[in-house]
């Protein structure tokens, strides 16, 4: 039997799931909730131009969601405690011919404090069973947000992530790459030692992967560029430039390194650093779903983008509101591949 791998984002999907804001300590009122709601149904509807989006929402919730969402995103209710899809949705992978979901153990981003997971830490089978798949059962506790893969054997991965104190304590760097290659159906992985520096606050994640390097197509990664020395970031995305370029990926190549500079701002109305990246953008069918903060850089990183997909649109969406709430649009969708 063919093993089961976790395709790259950039091959076709079925559609992409998302779950609805709901009141929790990450929207702390009802002014913060409007406007994640609002910011959210502006990524489904980007997302909707090209394939099909389905949001769960919690009970009660439908009626307003479909308000702002339109009618032709398909909605399930289920019981919710916040909205990061990518963490507390399944990993799909196939085998050729069929799809499963990889269930990964969900915590709260490694049991932080403000963080509530009773119902989130179940979403992966509901997804799973709405979308009429087996699900396969991880004891690793990890979030989609902290891996990123080239569907050809290779997967990033962040030390401070699946090696954290809080997620998996006691286990060896050996053993984390042997569950993850065994459920992703990858052969190298290469690490990196932390995530940006705005991660480590609150609502932030510690570390995921994909707000740092992602993919654009085997042998090529791109990765957060923070030019200016100001930032923390700035001698982290150096860090992370040498790192990868030092590196081949599971076939061999060597990584061809590509950096997306980062917005000019650096720093939220609190004066506490930004992680804002473009790194955080989204690979649907047809497009890339690019995020915007109403910055100098939007423009240089979509031309960008468009040169590195050319048969791909690339459409700006607001992040800013998603970024303040601890993630970006990678973080708030997650693709279910077509087979």
């Amino acid at each position: 039997m063919t093993p089961y791998r976790m395709p790259a984002e950039w091959t076709p999907h079925e559609r992409t799931w998302m779950a609805w804001p709901s009141p929790n300590p990450t929207f702390t009122d009802d002014e913060e909730l409007a406007a994640a709601r609002a910011a959210w149904a502006s990524v489904a509807r980007a997302v909707r131009r090209f394939e099909p989006v389905t949001m769960v929402v919690a009970p009660g919730d439908a009626e307003g969601a479909r308000a702002l969402l339109g009618e032709d995103v398909e909605l399930v209710e289920r019981e919710l405690d916040d909205a990061w899809m990518r963490d507390i949705g399944p990993t799909f992978v196939t085998d050729g011919t069929s799809l499963a979901a990889v269930d990964w153990v969900f915590n709260g981003w490694g049991a932080q404090d403000w963080a509530r997971w009773e119902h989130d830490s179940k979403i992966a089978r509901h997804v799973a069973d709405a979308a009429g798949v087996p699900v396969l059962s991880s004891p690793l506790v990890n979030e989609g947000g902290g891996l990123h893969v080239d569907g050809e054997g290779t997967v990033l991965l962040t030390d401070t992530v699946q090696l954290g104190s809080g997620r998996n304590p006691g286990w060896s760097r050996e053993e984390v790459e042997r569950e993850v290659h065994a459920r992703l159906g990858t052969t190298k992985a290469i690490w990196l030692p932390h995530g940006l520096a705005g991660d480590y606050g609150l609502y932030g994640t510690q570390g995921h992967v994909d707000i740092v390097a992602a993919f654009a197509r085997p042998g090529t990664v791109l990765v957060h560029g923070q030019r200016d020395p100001r930032h923390p970031d700035h001698e982290r995305s150096r860090a992370y430039v040498e790192l990868l370029r030092a590196q081949t990926d599971a076939q061999g190549r060597p990584l061809e390194v590509i950096e997306i500079p980062a917005p000019t701002v650096l720093t939220d109305e609190e004066g506490d650093w930004v992680d804002y990246s473009y790194i955080n953008h989204y690979l649907c069918n047809g497009a890339v779903i690019l995020c915007a903060f109403d910055d100098p850089h939007d423009e240089l990183a979509a031309e960008i983008f468009r040169r590195l997909f050319p048969d791909r649109e690339v459409v700006l969406v607001d992040a800013r509101t998603i970024f303040a709430a601890g993630g970006g649009i990678h973080c708030i969708t997650q693709q279910q591949p077509a087979v």
